[in-house]
C-alpha cells in the first residue's frame, strides 16, 4: 500500500501525522489522502505534518488520486489537506476536484472529506465542497475550548462549530472528532461535546493524544480504556448517534465502518 501511494506521488495522513493504526489500515487497503501537499501554514502543537511555506499546487493530483483509488478498488475514500491559509480558498477547489475525479473513475466509491477550517473564506468554500456533494464532511474539533489558546493558537473553535452547524444545516452527513490528554478535565470534555452536538454533528470520533515528535506538547494524562467507554456513554447520552471511543481512535479510523 505505501509503495503504491509513494509511486503515484501522493501523501497519505497515516504517514505524515504518523497515525499508530497504520498498519491495521494499510493492511485492510484503507489510506486517508493527504492534498495540497505536506507542509501546514498552521502551528498546531500536537501535530507531527510539518509545517512552513507550502509549495506549489500539483495541478493533476486530483487525477493521481482518483486513479490510485481505482487501481485500489476503494469502495471508501478519506481525502484531508493540510491548512492552506496562503489559497484564498484554502484549498477548497482542489476538494472539490478531487471529489470529481473520484467518482470520474469510480462511479460506486463514497467519498468522506475532512476539511480545514477556510478561515478566510468559509461561506465559499464550504459552498464549493457541497457543490460536488461528498458522502460526509469531517471537521475535527481537535481538542477541547479551554486548549485552544495553547494548543491551535491560529484555530477558532467558534468557527470549527460554525462549520458544522452549516454542514449540517445543509443535510448533509456531519462528523468530527476530539483528541483528549492535554490536561482538559471531564467537565471540559463534556463541555465540547455538548458543544459539537448543538451544532448538528451527530457521528464522532474520540482518540489518545500522544506526542509524535520530540517538541510536541507533552501528554498530560493516558486514558485509560474504561475511561473512554465512560466517555462514549455519555457522548451517546448527550445524543449522538455514532460514537467511536478508544486510545488509539483517530478521526479517519474505520470511517466506512462509521458511515455504514
Amino acid at each position: 500500500m505505501q509503495q503504491h501511494v509513494a509511486g503515484c506521488g501522493l501523501h497519505t495522513v497515516c504517514l505524515e501525522a504518523r497515525c499508530p493504526n497504520i498498519g491495521e489500515c494499510f493492511a485492510k487497503g484503507h489510506a486517508t489522502f493527504l492534498i495540497l501537499g505536506n507542509i501546514c501554514t498552521r502551528n498546531c502543537r500536537y501535530c507531527a505534518v510539518s509545517k512552513g511555506t507550502p509549495v506549489i499546487l500539483d495541478e493533476d493530483e486530483p487525477e493521481k488520486i482518483a486513479k490510485a483509488v481505482a487501481s485500489l478498488n476503494l469502495k471508501y475514500v478519506v481525502i484531508t489537506s493540510v491548512t492552506r491559509d496562503d489559497l484564498d480558498d484554502g484549498g477548497a477547489l482542489h476538494f472539490a476536484k478531487t471529489i470529481k475525479e473520484i467518482r470520474r473513475f469510480s462511479t460506486e466509491v463514497k467519498v468522506e472529506v475532512l476539511i480545514p477550517d477556510f478561515k478566510q473564506s468559509l461561506k465559499l468554500s464550504l459552498a464549493t465542497i457541497m457543490d460536488e456533494r461528498p458522502d460526509v464532511i469531517n471537521h475535527n474539533i481537535e481538542v477541547v475550548k479551554n486548549f485552544y489558546t495553547a494548543l491551535r493558537p491560529k484555530g477558532d473553535y467558534a468557527l470549527s462549530l460554525k462549520i458544522l452547524a452549516i454542514v449540517t444545516e445543509h443535510g448533509f452527513f456531519a462528523k468530527s472528532g476530539l483528541m483528549i490528554g492535554f490536561g482538559e478535565t471531564l467537565d471540559d470534555i463534556i463541555q465540547t461535546l455538548e458543544d459539537v452536538y448543538t451544532a448538528g454533528c451527530r457521528v464522532l470520533t474520540i482518540g489518545q493524544y500522544c506526542a509524535s515528535h520530540k517538541g510536541a506538547y507533552p501528554v498530560q494524562k493516558y486514558y485509560t480504556p474504561d475511561e473512554f467507554k465512560e466517555i462514549e456513554t455519555i457522548a451517546y447520552q448527550i445524543g449522538f448517534t455514532k460514537v467511536l471511543a478508544a486510545p488509539l481512535v483517530r478521526s479517519s479510523y474505520r470511517a466506512g465502518e462509521l458511515f455504514s
